[in-house]
């Protein structure tokens, strides 16, 4: 895509799901991430970082998958039964972090999980999670 941020995709980036959900096909097995209304050009990205709260697992299909909800909308993460977890998180009303693989982005976003982590203990984590991403978001080129 012209424009495009040159170079390769580095590490997961903090996306909401309906930033996700505007993402396209790009060059490479990367998605690009829109960002034309805040005047910057597309990001390219394979990984990303995600918080939600669980809404329903299924064991057993593709490693297990999850349903996740976050302020703007809901995703699945596939694999969630062979990624490292640290303490059990999959449960329904469980707050995770999810770093993963984007598989697919419309209609809803689907990841890979790379790492999956319980943040239910502290409710900051939610809280200040929208502000994490715009925050990122205002100061990557």
């Amino acid at each position: 895509m012209a424009g495009a941020a040159l170079g390769p995709p580095g590490p997961p980036v903090k996306v909401l799901a309906a930033q996700l959900r505007r993402a396209e096909r790009g060059a490479g097995g990367t998605w690009e991430l829109r960002r034309a209304e805040a005047g910057r050009a597309p990001l390219a990205l394979r990984a990303v970082w995600m918080q939600g709260t669980v809404l329903e697992v299924q064991r057993g299909t593709e490693g297990g998958t999850a349903r996740l909800q976050d302020s703007s909308g809901a995703f699945t993460v596939l694999g969630v039964e062979q990624v490292p977890q640290g303490r059990p998180c999959l449960s329904a009303g469980k707050y995770v972090m999810v770093m993963g693989v984007v598989r697919s982005c419309s209609p809803e976003p689907i990841l890979r999980a790379i790492k999956m982590t319980d943040l239910s203990e502290n409710p900051i984590h939610k809280n200040m999670w929208n502000l994490e991403v715009e925050d990122l978001h205002r100061v990557i080129p």
